[in-house]
C-alpha cells in the first residue's frame, strides 16, 4: 500500500472582491475532491484557506500513487462470441467495444460451471501522485467560474482569472508539484500581509502551511471572524453599546483584510439629529463601518472600523476615518436639512416628471391610483373611517420622496425618509409609519407594516404594479420578472393573511378600475382572471411550502375559500385531520365520494319532500343541517368544525345508499334522488373538492 502526504495548492493573485472569493472557495473544494477522486486518488479532507489575496486547499493524506488495478469481466459464452469459423461476432465486439478493448484481446476460458466464456481482462498500473496532481491543479485553474465578475487578461497571456495571479505555491508533502498557469510557475513559496510581512516566505511543506501564514501575517478566513467578532465583543463591554453586524457587511469585511485589528471611532454629536437609517446607511454600505447602539436601542456616536494596517498606527487609521466620516455624514446632514425646507405636496407634484413604467405613466398617477385603491381595500377590510383616512392619506404621500435629495443619495430609504419628511410636516404618527413601512416587506421573512394603515398602503403599492404589469400583457415569465412581481404577491397575500383578513378579488377589481380610469385599454375580465389565477398560484406556492401536501392543495383549491387567511386555515385543517385524525378524514373522504360519483349538476338541488322516504328524508335533514353547520363554522373560521361537520355526513350517506335504489326504474323518483345527492354534494363544493385527496 502506497504512503501518504498532505498536499498543498495556493493561488496567489491581487486582491479579490468578497463575493466572487466566497464563490470560488466553495467551488475549489469541489473542483479538487472532484479531481482527486476521478483520477483515482485517495485522500483524507479538504479544507480551503482564503485572504483577499489567496485561494488555497490543503488535503491531508494524500496516497503517493494509485492502486494498481487488475480487472477480470466475464462476457458472453464462446458459442455466442465467435462463430463456427473462430471470428468474433457481434456480441464479442460489442463486450469487447464496452470495455474499451478489440475483440481480439478478449481471453477465452472455461469459468467454474464448465461452460466457456470470453472474459475481458485488464491491468491498470499505479500511477505516481506528483503527475496527477500537476493535471488536477492545471485544470482546475481555468475551471473556477466567476458569475457576475468578469475576469481579467494582465501582460501578455491570453489566460484569464478574477484577478491577475501573481505566485502558486504547490507542494506535496516537501515536493514542488510543477504547477503553471498564465506564464507563472508553482514554487515553494508564499506571500506575507503586503505591511506587516511583505516579500516571499518559504513554505518547507504542506503541513506547516498555515503556521508559516500566521507567521507572515495572514489568518485563515475563520480565524479572522474569530478576531472580529472577539474585538468587537470586547468594544460592546468595554462601551456599553450593542455593535450592529449586518451579516452580509460582515461577510465582506471578513474578506478585506488578512490581520484584522478592531478599532473604534466616534463622529460629531451634530450628526444624531440625522435620521439614523442614513447614518448608518452610510457607514455600512459606503465605509463598512459598524454602527453602534446604546441600551434604549438609540444609535450612538461610537463606530466600529475593522483595519488591515499595522496596529502601531492605529491611531492614525482612527483619525482617517473619522475624517471620511466626517465627510460623509456633513453630505447626510446636507441633504436631509435641504429636504425638510420644501413641502411634501411638492415633492409628490414633481413626481409628475418621474417615469414608473413607460406604458403605465408616471409615478404621480401611480400615487393617484394607489390613493383610490387603498379606500377599496380599506373598505374590503372593514376598517374604520380614521383608519382608512390614515390609509388614504399615507398612500397620497408616499412616493413623495422619491425625488427628495436624501433618497436620490440613499436609494434603499424610500419611503423611511418620507416617513421623517411626513413626522416633521405634523401628519398623524400612523400615516408617517404607513409611509415609512410600506415597501415592507421587502423580501422573505422581511416583517410586514406596523399599522393598519401601513398594510393597506403595501398591498395598495404592490397590487398596482401587479394589475398594471397584467394589463399590458407583460406578466412575469419563468426567466424574467424585472418588477418582482412575484415577491410582491407572496407580501400581498401575507398581509391580507395575518393582518387585514380580507380577500384579493375584490381589490384586483378595483386596482384595475384604476387602470380603466386612467384610459389604459384591455379586456378587464380577462386580464382580472389572469391576475387573481396569479395571485392563487402564489397563495397554493406558499401552502406547499409550509409542508401541505399538493392534493390536499389542490382539494382546497378547487373549492371556495379563497380569502388567505381561511385558505390557510382550511388546507392545514384537512391536512391535519388527514395526518391525525383519520376516523374523521375516512367519514369526510367516503361521504363524499359516494355521492359525488352520481351527483348531477344540471339537475339542481331542488327536492320534493314527499317523494321521499325514511332515510331520503334523513339525508336531507342531515344536509341541510350540515350546511347550517359549516356556515356558522365558516364565520367563526374555525375550519376544524367544518370538516367535523362534513364527516357528520358519513352516517346518512351510507344509510341512504344501503336502502335506496338511486337509479330507480320511476324516472321522477330517480331525477328526486339525484337533487338530493347533488344538494349532498354542494355542502363539500363551497369547502373544497375532497375526491382530490380521496384518490390518494
Amino acid at each position: 500500500m502506497a504512503g501518504t502526504r498532505d498536499f498543498l495548492f495556493e493561488l496567489g493573485v491581487e486582491e479579490m472582491p468578497s463575493a466572487p472569493l466566497n464563490n470560488a472557495v466553495k467551488q475549489l473544494k469541489t473542483l479538487i475532491s472532484k479531481g482527486l477522486d476521478d483520477a483515482g486518488l485517495a485522500h483524507g479532507d479538504v479544507r480551503i484557506i482564503s485572504s483577499p489575496r489567496r485561494l488555497a486547499a490543503l488535503v491531508l493524506d494524500v496516497a503517493e500513487a494509485t492502486e494498481e488495478i487488475h480487472s477480470v469481466l466475464r462476457g458472453p459464452s464462446a458459442k455466442i462470441a465467435f462463430d463456427a469459423e473462430g471470428n468474433p461476432t457481434k456480441a464479442a465486439e460489442g463486450f469487447a467495444r464496452k470495455n474499451g478493448m478489440t475483440a481480439a484481446e478478449l481471453v477465452r476460458r472455461e469459468d467454474a460451471d464448465g461452460t466457456e466464456y470470453v472474459f475481458a481482462e485488464q491491468n491498470t498500473p499505479s500511477e505516481p501522485a506528483v503527475p496527477i496532481l500537476t493535471r488536477v491543479c492545471e485544470d482546475l485553474i481555468p475551471a473556477i467560474q466567476w458569475p457576475n465578475y468578469r475576469s481579467q487578461r494582465w501582460g501578455s497571456e491570453h489566460a484569464t482569472f478574477v484577478r491577475p495571479v501573481r505566485w502558486i505555491c504547490c507542494l506535496f508533502g516537501e515536493e514542488v508539484v510543477p504547477v503553471s498557469f498564465a506564464d507563472v510557475k508553482s514554487g515553494s513559496t508564499t506571500r506575507g500581509h503586503r505591511v506587516l510581512s511583505p516579500g516571499e516566505h518559504v513554505v518547507s511543506s504542506a503541513a506547516s502551511y498555515e503556521q508559516v501564514l500566521e507567521a507572515a501575517h495572514v489568518l485563515s478566513a475563520e480565524r479572522r471572524e474569530e478576531v472580529i467578532r472577539a474585538g468587537i465583543a470586547r468594544v460592546e463591554d468595554e462601551l456599553g453599546v450593542r455593535v450592529d453586524t449586518p451579516t452580509k457587511i460582515f461577510d465582506e469585511v471578513v474578506n478585506l483584510c488578512e490581520w484584522p485589528t478592531v478599532l473604534v471611532g466616534h463622529f460629531d454629536e451634530e450628526f444624531l439629529a440625522v435620521p439614523s437609517e442614513i447614518i448608518c446607511e452610510s457607514m455600512l454600505s459606503n465605509q463598512r463601518y459598524f454602527p453602534t447602539y446604546d441600551a434604549e436601542g438609540k444609535l450612538t456616536r461610537a463606530f466600529v472600523v475593522v483595519s488591515n494596517a499595522d496596529p502601531a498606527v492605529s491611531e492614525t487609521v482612527v483619525d482617517g476615518n473619522e475624517r471620511v466620516v466626517r465627510a460623509r455624514l456633513y453630505d447626510a446632514k446636507f441633504f436631509y436639512d435641504e429636504d425638510l425646507k420644501i413641502d411634501l405636496e411638492e415633492f409628490r407634484a414633481r413626481l409628475a416628471n418621474v417615469g414608473f413604467q413607460k406604458k403605465l405613466g408616471t409615478v404621480l398617477q401611480k400615487s393617484d391610483r394607489m390613493e383610490d385603491l387603498a379606500l377599496a381595500i380599506a373598505n374590503e377590510a372593514h376598517l374604520g373611517a380614521h383608519a382608512a383616512s390614515d390609509a388614504q392619506r399615507a398612500a397620497h404621500l408616499a412616493k413623495a420622496d422619491l425625488v427628495s435629495s436624501a433618497v436620490v443619495e440613499f436609494t434603499s430609504q424610500q419611503g423611511v425618509m418620507g416617513g421623517y419628511y411626513a413626522t416633521a410636516a405634523g401628519e398623524e404618527p400612523a400615516v408617517a409609519a404607513a409611509i415609512r413601512d410600506h415597501y415592507r416587506p421587502r423580501f422573505a421573512g422581511d416583517e410586514l407594516p406596523e399599522g393598519i394603515a401601513g398594510c393597506v398602503v403595501a398591498v395598495a403599492d404592490k397590487l398596482d404594479t401587479i394589475a398594471g404589469m397584467f394589463a399590458i400583457g407583460e406578466p412575469p415569465t419563468g426567466s424574467k420578472d424585472p418588477f418582482a412581481l412575484r415577491r410582491s404577491a407572496i407580501g400581498v397575500l401575507n398581509i391580507l393573511r395575518d393582518r387585514l383578513g380580507c380577500g384579493y378579488e375584490a381589490i384586483v377589481d378595483a386596482a384595475l378600475d384604476g387602470y380603466l380610469e386612467q384610459g389604459l385599454a384591455f379586456d378587464k375580465d380577462e386580464v382580472e382572471a389572469s391576475v387573481c389565477a396569479f395571485i392563487k398560484g402564489r397563495m397554493e406556492q406558499m401552502v406547499r411550502d409550509e409542508k401541505v401536501s399538493a392534493d390536499t392543495v389542490a382539494a382546497v383549491s378547487a373549492g371556495s375559500v379563497t380569502v388567505p387567511a381561511q385558505y390557510f386555515q382550511l388546507a392545514h385543517a384537512l391536512e391535519d385531520a388527514r395526518a391525525n385524525d383519520r376516523e374523521a378524514f375516512d367519514n369526510l373522504a367516503t361521504a363524499y365520494a359516494r355521492a359525488a360519483h352520481l351527483a348531477d349538476a344540471v339537475l339542481g338541488s331542488e327536492v320534493d319532500s314527499a317523494l321521499m322516504g325514511d332515510a331520503e328524508r334523513v339525508l336531507l335533514e342531515a344536509t341541510d343541517a350540515a350546511q347550517a353547520n359549516v356556515d356558522v363554522a365558516r364565520s367563526a373560521k374555525d375550519f376544524t368544525a367544518v370538516i367535523a361537520a362534513l364527516a357528520a355526513l358519513r352516517e346518512p350517506i351510507d344509510a341512504f345508499f344501503d336502502e335506496v335504489m338511486v337509479m330507480d326504474e320511476d324516472e321522477a323518483l330517480r331525477a328526486n334522488r339525484l337533487r338530493l345527492l347533488n344538494r349532498f354534494e354542494s355542502v363539500f363544493a363551497g369547502i373544497a373538492n375532497i375526491g382530490e385527496m380521496a384518490r390518494k
